[in-house]
């Protein structure tokens, strides 16, 4: 069954809103009933052009044009919301990001230059600690950029172990002193920041700690990979 709607502009040229029972109208309810009679086959009682007036009036479909814009505008925000959770998914992995490694990079370079300790190897030693979180915590307690422990922190006048100027700063003191202690050998100096002094002169070189014997290579290859 095929109906027409062409009665919509019919009473839009035709038919005033305000239109009341007169011949005209009168008329064309006429009309109307005899197109429907003939579409359906089916004898039925006379329509009422007062109620069909109003449902003539209305929107036979939904606006495509805005329902697209919704579409749209869904689609435009489950994008940004996609593209927001896929960054932060890229962030959470193992490689520092690069935009917060590059922010400290002043801090970093001003503080060495302070202690006569080369910046490469404070950013290879931050990266290897804490990817750069200034916030990171280890399962034993070593805290913020540099990964002190709060009596290591607290010996070294550390006062806000998480403030990334301090926390710096009191790592760096503690590098220069490994550093210092071993004649400037980079690998026994890691080797002490790591697992601490009295391991290394216990062992007369790098201890023979899993953990241990792979930080040294890898802050000395990343430190390399810098200069």
């Amino acid at each position: 069954m095929e109906i027409s709607f062409w009665p919509q502009a019919y009473t839009s040229e035709r038919v005033s809103p305000q239109a009341s029972q007169t011949d005209e109208t009168t008329s064309f309810s006429k009309m109307l009933q005899s197109e429907w009679d003939k579409s359906t086959q089916i004898s039925t009682p006379p329509l009422q052009l007062p109620f069909l007036l109003p449902m003539l009036q209305q929107p036979l479909f939904l606006d495509e044009k805005n329902t697209y814009e919704e579409v749209a505008t869904l689609q435009t925000k489950a994008e940004e919301v996609y593209g927001t959770a896929e960054q932060k998914v890229e962030q959470s992995k193992g490689t520092a990001p690069t935009s917060k490694a590059e922010s400290y990079g002043p801090l970093i370079e001003s503080i060495a230059a302070e202690f006569g300790v080369d910046a490469k190897l404070v950013k290879a030693v931050i990266q290897h600690e804490s990817n750069f979180n200034e916030r990171a915590v280890s399962s034993v307690g070593a805290s913020g950029l540099m990964q002190l422990m709060p009596s290591t922190a607290r010996a070294l006048g550390v006062k806000s172990i998480f403030d990334p100027a301090e926390n710096i700063r009191g790592g760096v003191k503690y590098l220069k002193q490994m550093l210092d202690r071993y004649n400037g050998n980079e690998a026994l100096a890691l080797a002490a920041y790591n697992a601490g002094p009295g391991n290394v002169d216990k062992y007369g070189g790098v201890p023979p700690f899993k953990e241990t014997q792979n930080y040294v290579p890898k802050v000395l290859n990343t430190y390399r990979s810098y200069a």
